[in-house]
């Protein structure tokens, strides 16, 4: 195809918006369970704990076994697209979740459940970089912007709605209902995906990178178990084999992934400098904004005394205000590209950070719901643009390569930020430990002080955020590389 020619449906033409709704509801459906299963099973770790008469540290690998699961397998989801064709995948990935979810509300065990949690962790961890490289590649050059916000929806409000859907759930009913829900959740969204999904022509891959097969996954799994690690102990055994793992693996895989022609992870994307300044100023914007997404809740219960389903319900605007400004900076990028957007959204959320670092025990409600709505909005304006960008950097024959990639780093990082922020916490408990006159006081200013390092983390994104250039072929027009794609009904 020529670098001008966009998407094409049965009768040639290019897809127009009204013709990707049905496959786009297809790929949100399958993102919003997955999604929102990753927030939703903390909240059910002290009715676990008492279900299966367990301690803590057993019970959390419930939670920890599914994000490595997920870590291991976003790596192999391009090759996987590439070859097997990202609709087979896709489905697949979404059929393996709810059957994990379905025989983890069987689960009669605590080491049953986390086996089964990895099961869905396996499935889980492909949706996401599938779903991006799909409504991508499916999305009319011209409105590109405006689809990938769409998309971006369920990617911010999932992790808000979470705690609200599974805190009711645990109150009300029982722990199974988080994962029962998931499977007529996911059966309809087979069903939708396999009638409405269209088939992509696959691409000329080479036999599988064995190497980098096995050095991708033990490397960002590696990774996220020993930064997660790392908020209880940085100097812990276990936590300083797990990083010099993952460090020794990930600079084997790079020495290797830039030695093959057809490499697991295409690395040499990062020879694009709009790609490469767009990647550090999301992982920058994505410590800010997970780490928010992660304090708050742990300040609210445990503070302010709120139960898991009222700290849902409290978190609730920051979800609505992230819906609602999500699509907005979709429509904003095809005009105005990522670097305006980033910035006012990395700048909400530096002054969301803030006040938040000024509450104290006489503050009330509303000092914590207006910054939450902030960084809602905030989120909802940078963090489509951004991947976006990335992703309009990159040649268009490498979109699903360069989606694993920035989806396995992004699992390291916000693992990070919240292994990062969960030890400066820890610094601080210890600091105002003893000249603290109440719980509430000590927890104020302990969580005060790493908001403030929070907000001079998003101030970094957002000067980062100046550096930011819109990639060539969307001030030309051009659409260069775009595999051929076909209209497949039934």
């Amino acid at each position: 195809m020529s670098a001008q020619q966009a998407p094409v449906n049965e009768s040639g033409a290019p897809f127009s918006i009204r013709q990707i709704l049905a496959p786009l509801a297809a790929i949100i459906v399958g993102l919003f369970m997955v999604i929102l299963d990753g927030t939703a099973v903390n909240v059910a770790i002290p009715g676990l704990m008492t279900e299966f008469n367990v301690e803590y540290q057993l019970v959390q690998w419930t939670v920890t076994g599914y994000a490595l699961a997920q870590a291991a397998v976003i790596p192999l989801a391009g090759w996987l697209s590439d070859r097997f064709g990202a609709k087979r995948v896709f489905l697949t990935s979404v059929f393996l979740f709810t059957v994990g979810s379905l025989l983890c509300a069987l689960a009669t065990s605590v080491e049953q459940l986390v086996i089964y949690r990895i099961l869905q962790g396996l499935g889980g961890g492909m949706v996401m970089p599938i779903a991006m490289a799909f409504t991508y590649r499916l999305s009319p050059p011209e409105k590109v912007g405006a689809v990938m916000g769409m998309m971006g929806i369920p990617i911010l409000l999932a992790p808000a709605l979470g705690p609200v859907v599974a805190g009711w759930l645990v109150d009300y009913a029982s722990w199974k209902w988080i994962f029962l829900i998931n499977i007529p959740i996911g059966i309809v969204g087979i069903l939708l995906g396999m009638r409405t999904l269209p088939v992509i022509k696959r691409q000329a891959v080479a036999s599988l990178d064995k190497f980098g097969i096995i050095l991708a996954p033990l490397a960002f799994a590696a990774l996220s178990y020993g930064v997660t690690e790392g908020a209880t102990s940085w100097t812990a055994p276990k936590t300083i084999i797990a990083i010099s793992v993952g460090v020794v693996a990930l600079i084997l895989f790079i020495v290797v992934e830039l030695n093959r022609k057809e490499p697991l992870l295409e690395l040499r994307v990062f020879k694009s400098m709009d790609f490469s300044k767009g990647i550090v100023v999301q992982w920058i914007s994505q410590i800010a904004l997970f780490g928010t997404m992660f304090l708050v809740p742990l300040f609210l219960q445990d503070a302010k005394g709120y139960t898991a389903f009222d700290t849902g319900l409290i978190m609730l605007p920051q979800a609505l205000a992230a819906g609602l400004f999500m699509p907005i900076s979709g429509i904003l990028y095809d005009k105005i590209g990522a670097r305006p957007l980033v910035l006012t959204g990395m700048g909400l959320v530096t002054v969301a950070s803030f006040i938040l670092s000024q509450v104290n025990a006489e503050s009330g409600l509303w000092m914590i719901i207006v910054p939450l709505s902030l960084l809602g909005a905030g989120m909802g304006l940078s963090m489509m643009p951004l991947n976006t960008h990335l992703m309009q950097s990159a040649p268009r024959n490498l979109v699903s390569r360069v989606s694993s990639l920035t989806n396995a780093a992004s699992q390291v990082m916000s693992s990070f930020a919240i292994a990062g922020l969960a030890t400066i916490l820890a610094s601080k408990m210890k600091l105002y430990g003893p000249t603290a006159t109440s719980e509430l006081e000590l927890y104020s200013l302990s969580f005060g002080d790493t908001f403030l390092v929070l907000t001079g983390i998003a101030v970094g994104g957002g000067l980062l955020a100046i550096i930011l250039n819109r990639p060539k072929r969307v001030k030309d027009g051009l659409d260069d590389q775009q595999p051929e794609m076909m209209m497949h009904m039934g």
